[in-house]
């Protein structure tokens, strides 16, 4: 349901916009003709200026249209963060066509008030074009900044401020008109000159928009983001149980979408699972603040200040990716050199000739006492890890072998119950397999103890027993115990 509803915004938002910049450009044809006609036969500059500022509206939408249909392109090779940038280099083209108009009406304001004075020809029709140019900028404006918040459009929304710019200049010129027709009326001269006085008050106003729109759009084209969405998304990221640290934190944006490169710290003990499980809790966190965005995130394995030396230990062998079991850890007595003794099982390859084992151990025993320099020596026991699926042969059940096993049992009061003996061959070794019920409190440590005392007692009475796998397990998930 939720890919469907989006798959229907992404359909109809590019078409809104075009419908939208469409009638932007009809609507400018329309009051530019009008406007341009009325100060043709009135001559008064402040409606002349006012029907340039159009006719920049009316490239600014032309521009507009284009821009939107080039940022609506899906991203390519060329383009990974697609073409939305284009609507921001629209919106910046279009600062300089007003710049131009300000710049125009400001001169031709000032040589008419100081060198050349033209006489104005009143009539109802001027008043009539410049309130519906009024009407129109405001349904316009609206209709833009709706449009353009709806779809993060850049265009539309520079676009929205310059039609309501639009309606204080028109309103400006309006004043000015009639101040220039009361001091007609009047016999006031003085008052001939608010037609220009309009003009110029215009020229600034266009001044002031094209300022606001060139800031926006160069803050977008040179990717800036809001300081406090960065730290919004900072203090998101630092909240998350298992980020260590935000070494980094990139973010633009393109359009209305958002995108974000960052580099976090994690514990190096973290298997593969829970990482994946907590890079998505941060690309969760990061849409949290900025809904939809593509997020990619760098992790670095690091050490904490709470790792024990078994955990050193673990991450110099994860790092070689080799496994790693059975390690133990001597502390030296207080009156030898200070310092911590370790003996570990790895296993490498059956396959690999115990001259190359014995480099690959030898490797990472000098890596761990490096890494803790606490440690003053490592013994390792070199063990096969096996690499071929051996096949197994069913074993008809010895009842003298599994006597002796649960005889050996009865010698350890932790033992609750033996049951599921298997026994197999492998080639020309037997095996045996089972499940020990032991108290659902015992420590690890203990039951390792046991099942270690257990397994030499039985092999005593049964050397001919190659390999013996016992399986822990609490009593209260064993069903065999009446």
């Amino acid at each position: 349901m939720q890919s469907t509803a989006q798959s229907d915004t992404d359909l109809t938002a590019p078409r809104e916009k075009r419908t939208a910049a469409l009638l932007s450009v009809s609507a400018a044809i329309t009051m530019t003709g009008l406007k341009l006609a009325v100060a043709l036969t009135t001559g008064s500059l402040g409606i002349l200026s006012d029907a340039i500022h159009s006719a920049v509206d009316l490239a600014g939408a032309a521009i507009t249209v284009i821009s939107v249909r080039l940022s609506d392109r899906p991203a390519d090779a060329n383009h990974p963060y697609g073409h939305a940038k284009y609507e921001n280099i629209s919106a910046f083209i279009e600062t300089f066509l007003m710049a131009g108009s300000a710049v125009w009406i400001t001169l031709d304001a000032i040589r008419r008030i100081f060198f050349h004075p033209v006489e104005l020809r009143y009539s109802l029709w001027p008043i009539l074009v410049l309130l519906a140019s009024i009407c129109v900028d405001l349904w316009r404006s609206r209709q833009m900044r709706t449009v353009g918040r709806r779809h993060g459009s850049a265009a539309l929304e520079a676009e929205a401020q310059h039609f309501a710019s639009d309606i204080w200049a028109t309103t400006a010129v309006l004043i000015g008109l009639c101040a220039s027709w009361l001091g007609e009326r009047l016999n006031l001269h003085w008052l001939h000159y608010a037609d220009p006085i309009a003009a110029i008050v215009v020229s600034g106003l266009i001044v002031a928009l094209s300022y606001r729109i060139a800031h926006r759009a160069i803050y977008a084209l040179t990717d800036s983001v809001p300081l406090e969405t960065l730290n919004r998304v900072h203090r998101e990221l630092r909240s998350i149980q298992g980020v260590l640290a935000v070494d980094q934190l990139r973010m633009r944006r393109s359009g209305n979408s958002f995108f974000a490169d960052l580099t976090l710290s994690m514990p190096r003990s973290l298997t593969f699972q829970r990482s994946e499980e907590l890079v998505l809790d941060a690309t969760r966190a990061v849409q949290r603040i900025t809904p939809g965005a593509d997020v990619i995130i760098h992790t670095v394995p690091c050490s904490t200040s709470a790792e024990s030396i078994f955990d050193k230990v673990r991450a110099v062998a994860a790092r070689n990716n080799v496994v790693l079991h059975d390690v133990s850890i001597q502390a030296a007595p207080d009156n030898e050199y200070a310092g911590f003794d370790v003996e570990q099982h790895i296993e490498v390859s059956e396959k690999l000739p115990l001259i190359e084992a014995h480099k690959f151990v030898r490797d990472i025993e000098d890596q761990i006492r490096h890494d803790v320099p606490e440690i003053r020596s490592v013994l390792t026991h070199i063990e096969s890890e096996p690499a071929t699926i051996e096949r197994v042969q069913a074993v008809a059940s010895d009842r003298h072998i599994q006597d002796q096993l649960r005889a050996a049992a009865a010698t350890l009061p932790e033992i609750i119950d033996i049951h599921e003996v298997h026994i197999s061959r492998i080639g020309d070794k037997t095996s045996l397999s089972c499940h020990c019920t032991l108290p659902d409190q015992l420590s690890m440590q203990r039951v390792h103890e046991v099942i270690t005392v257990l397994e030499d007692r039985f092999k005593l009475h049964c050397p001919d027993i190659d390999r013996v796998l016992i399986h822990p397990e609490p009593q209260a998930d064993n069903q065999h115990v009446q």
